[in-house]
């Protein structure tokens, strides 16, 4: 089964919302954990046992494990294996890209089956050409799984290379946003091709329209983005956009029920 399939379907039982694992230091301290790997260890996978089975898609955000060396990706490679068994989508927030073998390589370590930091989809960034990341979109094809391109960030900074203009005049977002579209044409219910676009970004700018695939909307909630700034930028239907969240959630740990119990009223208060 496709990503876009499965992501269709974990959607229509558990809802769209995608919880982040960022064991931050600020985090690890709120909960009374040590900062090193054991504490690291003990977050996560309180995390995989309140959000495996709750939320339809978790990210688990690579750059926190990678900081503990390798025992932090020992135990991200665990928190994967994990939410995968328990019924959750894992998208690793890894942020990847580059270009020829190395874009290859990436491409083994993410998207190709047998690897153990494979989840089902990860995130790329596609800013040293669109047509770099192909090594990890044959990569996704051939092993089922998606891939979300940064096309809008929420940081400052990203909108002075995102939303200028090449010499034909379109937007750089615009052309990212259209190369995706062309890899999804056809497919149904959604595409493997994946976006990411701040909810926070407050003005969208870019016509979305010819997508075909799921939209990843990190921000909301403890960044402050709201259901209305959702819809304003992605309209009422919100179709294929997942709303992201990692604060709004993690801060009621250590509790399991309690991390339960934020997902189901952030998830709540999208879906009213």
């Amino acid at each position: 089964m496709r990503f876009g399939e499965r992501l269709a379907r974990v959607v229509s039982e558990r809802g769209p919302l995608c919880v982040g694992i960022d064991p931050h230091p600020g985090l690890l301290a709120s909960w009374r954990l040590p900062q090193d790997a054991s504490g690291l260890e003990r977050f996560a996978l309180t995390c995989v046992e309140a959000l495996g089975a709750e939320a339809a898609v978790v990210k688990p955000q690579s750059a926190f494990f990678e900081a503990h060396g390798s025992r932090g990706v020992a135990v991200l490679e665990r928190v994967i294996a994990d939410l995968r068994s328990a019924g959750a989508l894992v998208l690793v927030d890894a942020k990847r890209g580059d270009i020829g073998s190395t874009m290859a390589a990436y491409a083994a370590a993410y998207l190709t089956e047998g690897s153990p930091l494979a989840g089902d989809a990860v995130t790329l960034s596609p800013y040293l050409g669109f047509g770099a990341l192909e090594p990890a979109l044959a990569a996704a094809e051939e092993s089922g799984r998606g891939v979300f391109v940064l096309a809008l960030t929420s940081n400052p900074e990203g909108a002075s290379v995102q939303r200028a203009r090449g010499e034909d005049g379109v937007a750089v977002a615009q052309a990212v946003v259209d190369a995706a579209g062309a890899r999804n044409a056809g497919a149904s219910p959604l595409g493997d091709v994946g976006l990411v676009v701040g909810a926070t970004v407050h003005e969208l700018g870019v016509d979305l329209s010819g997508l075909n695939g799921p939209v990843l909307a990190p921000g909301f909630g403890a960044q402050g983005a709201t259901v209305a700034d959702l819809r304003k930028l992605f309209g009422d239907e919100l179709r294929g956009v997942l709303p992201t969240t990692s604060r709004d959630v993690l801060r009621h740990g250590p509790s399991v029920s309690d991390l339960r119990g934020a997902t189901r009223r952030v998830l709540d208060s999208f879906t009213v």
